[in-house]
């Protein structure tokens, strides 16, 4: 029961990511392939100051005004660039937050990372604190749920779409398509830094190693995979993603294969990943289209 509660926790935090990078790769078009940095710098934020003694509360609320602060000032020379080269910005820019947490010793503690970082609201750590935990990331999720729902709902929600199919029209329908970006890149970004900050203080230890390129391929592909542009498809993806990395580690290889169970696991999740996509390229709920 409590490994289950574990990997609930897991697919909540990683539901919230992906709902934030939905708002900028399924309503908005844009492919941020460096999202990881907002997760980080939410979780990294956050975790310094409750451990310099802030209330967990107002670190975690820091960590995500910190995380849609950088998302702007990111977005504003990037979004100058068009199609791949935003996101090959987007993607340095995440190394260079990695490489920060990485050699600022003074700060982060570099590889060794940032241990005892406490859990909001008085929750123990350790597995005592998981049906609380549990219940926090679920109401976080909803919040979020709700609130992304009502963005794809509203007029600017339809004016992102509107955008991310042709830019032209939205300008010729007198929408300033830069700072609808601008706008929605920050909003992204500040999600992302909760749900860093969710995920750290559940974790109550966080590193440079968590915040990889492998990280933003994970919550792309829970993106994509259940269904970018909707409300439902980024929930269903995560648990599903979350759920089947889960699920290959108890692969009866033989114990004689030691050296190879990861790369062999890895082949089976692409593998099925891949086919997948084939069987349903447009994710597992897609976008209605009128």
């Amino acid at each position: 029961m409590d490994y289950l509660l574990h990997i609930l926790v897991v697919a909540l935090v990683y539901t919230v990511f992906a709902l934030s990078l939905n708002l900028e790769l399924g309503y908005t078009g844009l492919y941020n392939f460096g999202h990881v940095a907002f997760f980080g710098i939410g979780a990294y934020a956050s975790a310094l100051l409750s451990l310099a003694g802030f209330p967990v509360a107002f670190s975690m609320t820091a960590g995500m005004i910190m995380a849609g602060a950088a998302g702007a000032l990111l977005a504003v020379p990037a979004l100058r660039l068009s199609g791949d080269y935003f996101g090959v910005a987007t993607l340095a820019f995440a190394e260079m937050i990695r490489l920060f947490f990485l050699n600022e010793r003074w700060l982060t503690k570099g590889p060794m990372g940032l241990p005892g970082i406490p859990r909001p609201l008085g929750i123990p750590s350790g597995v005592s604190g998981l049906p609380l935990y549990f219940l926090l990331s679920a109401l976080v999720a909803a919040a979020v749920f709700l609130f992304t729902c009502r963005i794809a709902r509203s007029p600017f929600g339809r004016a992102l779409k509107v955008v991310r199919e042709d830019e032209y029209v939205a300008q010729a329908l007198g929408k300033n398509v830069f700072s609808l970006k601008v706008q929605i890149v920050a909003v992204g970004s500040l999600i992302a830094g909760l749900a860093g900050a969710l995920y750290g203080h559940y974790i109550t230890y966080i590193s440079p190693s968590d915040f990889t390129l492998n990280e933003t391929i994970l919550v792309l592909l829970c993106v994509v995979l259940g269904g970018r542009g909707t409300q439902w498809g980024p929930v269903v993806g995560a648990f599903l993603i979350i759920f089947f990395q889960e699920f290959i580690r108890f692969l009866p290889i033989p114990v004689d294969f030691g050296r190879v169970v990861a790369p062999i696991q890895g082949m089976v999740y692409g593998a099925v990943l891949v086919f997948l996509m084939l069987k349903h390229p447009e994710g597992i709920i897609p976008e209605y289209r009128i």
